[in-house]
């Protein structure tokens, strides 16, 4: 499980906009925040980048 949904909303991003600098569909990224699928490794790293926060705060704890 991701926390990608709960960063765009504190950085009050949309998720149209993470689509576009993804080059990846609004579908796609959709699906990422609704952890109906898992970004790849790769693509975590971008988003990380793109949302200038650690790769970690991307990811849920399993505590």
């Amino acid at each position: 499980m991701n926390r990608i949904k709960e960063v765009l909303e504190s950085k009050g991003i949309k998720q149209t906009w993470l689509a576009d600098k993804l080059d990846k569909s609004y579908n796609m990224v959709n699906s990422y925040v609704q952890n109906r699928r898992q970004p790849s490794v790769e693509d975590l790293y971008r988003i990380a980048k793109i949302l200038d926060v650690d790769v970690k705060d991307l990811l849920e704890s399993s505590k």
